[in-house]
């Protein structure tokens, strides 16, 4: 998911001495560092939201802390700071960490240290503070502005097998701007652990802690005791799987296919509603594509982790093309880019149908997993399909 606008007011505060060193917290003030502590972080951080005047950082801790960010245009001056709240408050006595960064510069990279202060008591009237935890120097980068090349990385149907992202990603040179991850990057969710060890530390350590990803839920994300907790540790837009922004020429719609079974499946327990959410994005769907910025998009691309063609006779797939089918025909949108069949396809457009190509990645098994690359240039916008081996597959030229 993206920008998960996480409803919380973020608070950006120069550390010059001169000005603005009130607005800071005593705590932060002073250039006080406490004892680094390794065994505060869990994981992370990993970045999240990419756009182009911001970025999430994002990690988790083992302890409940407090936590901000000091960044900068040069690794010796990290000369402002970040932390997050909500109505007032500093979010603070938790283990889940995300501040966001606004303010920024088009296709800059910038230098940054995570800090989290631990809080061993945390009585009405008296905080106890424990060690803190400085980070080495990192890096992120945000997006280029609208008329620069831009990159997108595509993965899909992983299915908790964590090694996938090394062996995919091993013979590539890492420079996406980001990494989409197209759903099912787990078979069910089970707890906070999983999402770290099967996820975010192998994908980090894979394509590297400067590219940002953006995990888009598919049928698989929905199921276990953990999945009503997953937005909690990825951004979206509005608090929601299903949005859209804006990348290069490319106004990019992320749509939310749901189940694939009928909401009264036995497997779901009573416990699913997607008929109606699929309706509610139809909803959503036809005022986005009124809009004007989509309009005027070069370039228009579509995410849906089931596909609305080549994917068989299920309610889901046969749902999501009733109502999404003739919005997308009508919009004349480029290109629409699924997952979850684990067969990889490049489907040529079908009149009457899907008047655009539709390319579905591979599966989850060694020699069918794939890695889609989504690159604009001067040579115009094109898709080409690796196999998890290094070898291309496809190269489509997108039209305009």
């Amino acid at each position: 998911m993206l920008n998960n606008k996480i409803p919380r007011k973020s608070f950006l505060t120069s550390l010059s001495l001169v000005t603005g060193a009130t607005l800071l917290p005593s705590l932060l003030r002073g250039g006080i560092r406490m004892p680094d502590n390794q065994e505060l972080i869990k994981c992370g951080p990993y970045l999240q939201s990419p756009r182009q005047n911001q970025v999430t950082i994002r990690w988790i801790t083992n302890k409940p802390v407090y936590s901000w960010i000091k960044f900068g245009e040069s690794p010796t001056q990290l000369d402002q700071i970040q932390h997050q709240s909500t109505d007032g408050l500093a979010n603070a006595n938790t283990t889940i960490q995300a501040i966001t960064i606004d303010g920024l510069k088009p296709g800059k990279i910038y230098y940054y240290q995570i800090l989290s202060k631990e809080i061993i008591d945390f009585k009405p009237y008296k905080v106890t503070y424990g060690n803190t935890y400085t980070s080495e120097i990192l890096t992120f980068k945000t997006l280029k502005a609208a008329g620069d090349d831009a990159e997108i990385w595509i993965l899909n149907d992983i299915h908790d097998r964590p090694e996938s992202f090394q062996q995919i990603l091993q013979f590539h040179h890492p420079d996406a701007d980001f990494i989409f991850l197209n759903g099912d990057m787990f078979n069910w969710q089970k707890d906070e652990q999983q999402l770290v060890d099967h996820l975010i530390s192998p994908l980090v350590k894979a394509a590297g802690a400067n590219i940002p990803f953006i995990l888009s839920r598919g049928n698989h994300e929905t199921r276990g005791a953990f999945a009503r907790d997953l937005h909690a540790y990825f951004n979206g837009v509005d608090e929601k799987y299903y949005y859209s922004f804006t990348h290069g020429p490319m106004y990019i719609i992320v749509l939310d296919s749901g189940e694939d079974k009928a909401d009264d499946h036995p497997e779901y327990a009573g416990l699913v509603d997607f008929d109606s959410y699929r309706e509610q994005q139809k909803q959503w769907l036809e005022k986005e594509l009124q809009k004007k910025e989509f309009k005027d998009a070069k370039y228009k691309i579509v995410f849906s982790h089931i596909p609305l063609f080549y994917a068989g006779t299920g309610h889901g797939v046969q749902h999501c093309r009733q109502l999404w089918a003739p919005l997308l025909n009508d919009a004349k949108i480029s290109v629409l880019i699924s997952g979850h069949t684990h067969v990889y396809g490049l489907h040529p457009p079908k009149a009457g149908e899907h008047n655009y190509p539709v390319i579905i990645g591979g599966g989850p098994l060694d020699h069918i997993r794939t890695l889609i690359k989504l690159k604009y240039d001067k040579t115009g916008l094109r898709a080409t399909t690796f196999n998890d081996s290094g070898t291309q597959l496809d190269s489509l030229l997108i039209g305009a």
